[in-house]
This record gives C-alpha cells, structure tokens and sequence, in this order.
C-alpha cells in the first residue's frame, strides 16, 4: 500500500508551488519522511531535497442558528517537499 494518499491541491500549494517550487501530498499518519521521500521519488522520478511534515488538528463545526457543536474535521499528515534544482511535477499532465 501506498503512503501518499493524493497530492495537496489548494490555493496556498498552488501559490508555494509557483513561488518556492515546494509540493504537498496527503499521506498516511504513520508514514515516516524517509518512507515519503522513497515513494515521491518513485512515482514522479524527481530528487527531493528536503520534507516537513504537518499533522493537521481537528477543528469543530458549528451550526451558525444554534451554535451546537455538530461534529469535526478530519485528522489527517500533510507532507511539503522541496525537489532539487530544475525539477518539477505536474499533477495534471496525465488528465
């Protein structure tokens, strides 16, 4: 089984990937930064720098009427990588 779950598509990565050329995956919340690094380099065939790795709180939702708690976000490992001079990924070159 693979430990990245998706790549991280949002507008701050779209932003960090145009500026500092950095990337983010959903992965696994046992996975390790060598166990990522390993699998990005596998399956996009770049060389990758250096990895942080964020565990994401969960946050409460709430009904705007009421104010009653009706649940929470998920929890879930984000992983920023930085690849090495002159290379890229593109997420989109396969649809």
């Amino acid at each position: 089984m693979s430990v990245l779950v998706k790549p991280l598509i949002t507008e701050k990565m779209t932003m960090l990937t145009d500026k500092r050329k950095q990337y983010g995956f959903v992965c696994l919340r046992s996975a390790t930064k060598d166990e990522i690094k390993a699998e990005i380099e596998k399956i996009y065939n770049v060389e990758v720098d250096w990895i942080n790795t964020i565990v994401t709180t969960p946050k409460r939702k709430r009904n705007r009427r009421t104010g009653q708690t009706t649940g929470r976000t998920n929890i879930y490992k984000k992983a920023i990588c930085k690849l090495k001079e002159g290379q890229e990924i593109d997420f989109y070159e396969n649809i």
